[in-house]
């Protein structure tokens, strides 16, 4: 599946890789690389537009392939129609399309007692008719804490997943008996409710381990998506970083090869973006190369800026243009503001 970096116009102008996560709520991976890139192009660069995801939100966006739908169960066990893509006989899923956070109103709407990811295994069937022999599922920005219990059920009996590959892109190390503790909270539950579910993780890991004589607890990545990782990995999946998924695809790493400048970004900058996220993997990979790296953002947290490694630097849209404007009129304030900031280094 893997293809090489697009590139936006071939010259002999400074070369600027632009590899952005989504600004939640306002703008796409994708809108904000074309946002960016406009005004780099403009600024003499040659940008190469390589939109990156962690598996979360906005996963299935940044792979080709042939968009398909299926009917399946939400997290509050609604039926929806969902989209998922084929490329050849790989199918992309993103699970967040499924059983997400956002897709259910929020965690002031979500019931995390009860919140399923059986949709997520009704889509990874689906795809097998559909021709699939190869599954990669983003898992991230879930509503679930139910250990993949209710994907693992329809997926089962998994003798059929025998010759099948699956893999799930996470972007946490979490484990598996952590998530609820970790994450539960984020999705709308209370402290009580917590504990019964990290007391049902527990049950759900020894049900597991008895089913497929598989032991998921000390998997890294296992605690993804409310411990859905770790339930597919129960069922033979490997679990792999989503980011790493994307750049293999996309080529990032290829395309640093003759880069002046990086530029990243996402809506909010603070602790968790150096833990597997986008942002702190592209900074990383930057800094590890020298070269100058900006981070676009729309808010950040000053404690967490104040660890980028050198070559580094952030702008956000707050700062340059107001916490209104930023919300309102997304990418044009990411373009005012990349601009001010090269600028500003003399870039």
């Amino acid at each position: 599946m893997a293809g090489p970096a697009r590139l936006q116009k071939t010259s002999s102008a400074k070369v600027a890789v632009v590899a952005p996560d989504k600004f939640r709520g306002t703008a796409s991976a994708a809108e904000v690389a074309g946002a960016l890139s406009e005004t780099l192009e403009s600024l003499g660069y040659q940008p190469r537009l390589l939109p990156m995801s962690d598996g979360g939100e906005g996963f299935l966006d940044v792979f080709p392939g042939i968009t398909r739908n299926a009917v399946v169960t939400a997290a509050d066990w609604r039926r929806i129609s969902v989209e998922y893509k084929m490329n050849g006989d790989t199918a992309v899923i993103e699970m967040a399309k499924v059983a997400g956070l956002t897709l259910v109103g929020g965690p002031s709407k979500n019931e995390p007692m009860t919140a399923t990811t059986r949709g997520v295994g009704e889509l990874i069937k689906a795809a097998a008719f559909a021709g699939a022999r190869k599954f990669i599922v983003g898992c991230g920005g879930s509503a679930t804490t139910d250990g993949g219990l209710g994907a693992v059920d329809v997926l089962e009996p998994i003798q059929w997943l025998k010759g099948l590959e699956l893999v799930v892109a996470v972007d946490v190390d979490t484990l598996f008996l952590d998530a609820a503790a970790e994450f539960s909270p984020q999705k709308g539950a209370s402290s009580a409710q917590a504990a019964l579910l990290s007391a049902r993780l527990r049950a759900v890991e020894q049900q597991y381990r008895a089913r497929f004589g598989r032991s998921i607890s000390s998997i890294r990545g296992g605690g993804a998506a409310g411990g859905l990782a770790g339930g597919l990995a129960a069922v033979g999946a490997r679990i792999i970083s989503g980011f790493e998924a994307v750049a293999e695809e996309n080529g990032f790493y290829e395309a640093l090869c003759d880069a002046s400048l990086v530029v990243t970004g996402e809506g909010y900058l603070d602790a968790q973006s150096f833990q597997g996220k986008v942002v702190g993997q592209v900074v990383r990979a930057a800094a590890d190369r020298s070269i100058q790296c900006l981070v676009v953002v729309g808010d950040l947290d000053v404690e967490a800026a104040s660890h980028l490694p050198d070559p580094a630097w952030v702008s956000s849209l707050a700062h340059e243009v107001g916490v209104e404007r930023a919300f309102e009129d997304t990418l044009a304030s990411i373009r005012e503001t990349l601009r001010f900031a090269l600028r500003s280094r003399g870039l």
